[in-house]
This record gives structure tokens, sequence and C-alpha cells, in this order.
């Protein structure tokens, strides 16, 4: 296939010309894909877009926790927060005299 080395890549350090993201950072970028998902699944955007975006925000939230950079229950608060945020509280406290009855 390659006959000389010249086709071949250099053996020089590859030199990053981006620092590494922080942890606020990416926890930051996470937010504001699970903001952009919660807005379309309210705005009324079409199911395949909302599917496609929540297997992008997966995908991210599993190299968080494959890299060590963000816990199962720390990404679980800040999806809860962020539902919470978008949504309302998920649960509300009812009075005595409110008419809807418990299952």
């Amino acid at each position: 296939m390659y006959r000389n080395a010249a086709n071949l890549a250099r053996s020089q350090p590859l030199f990053y010309t981006n620092p590494m993201r922080t942890k606020a950072e990416v926890i930051a970028e996470l937010q504001n894909m699970l903001r952009d998902i919660m807005s379309a699944a309210s705005g009324g955007t079409s199911y395949a877009r909302i599917a496609r975006a929540h297997g992008y925000v997966d995908g991210y939230m599993r190299a968080l926790l494959d890299l060590g950079i963000a816990e199962q229950k720390e990404l679980v608060q800040i999806v809860a927060a962020e539902r919470e945020r978008s949504n309302g509280p998920a649960v509300r406290v009812l009075s005595a005299d409110d008419d809807v009855v418990a299952a």
C-alpha cells in the first residue's frame, strides 16, 4: 500500500489548540442541551427531532459517566432540576378540601 515513509503521518507530538473544558463548562453545556430538549418538546417539535436530541444528550451523559467527570446521581439531579425549571415541580401539595381523590 504505502511504499515509503513519506506517505505516513509525521511522528511529532500532537498539540491541541483548545484547552480542555472544565467540569463546570461541561455541566453547563449539558444543561443547555436539556433546556433545548424541554423547550422543543413544549413547542411542538416533531417526535423524530426530539428523539434524536434525546439520543445526543444520552450519549453526552454516558461519556461524562465513562470519563469519570460526573456520577449518575449528579446527572439525575441535573435532569430533575431542568425538568422542574421547564415543567414545574413534579408533585404538588394538596389540601384536604381539594376535589382530587387519591386512588
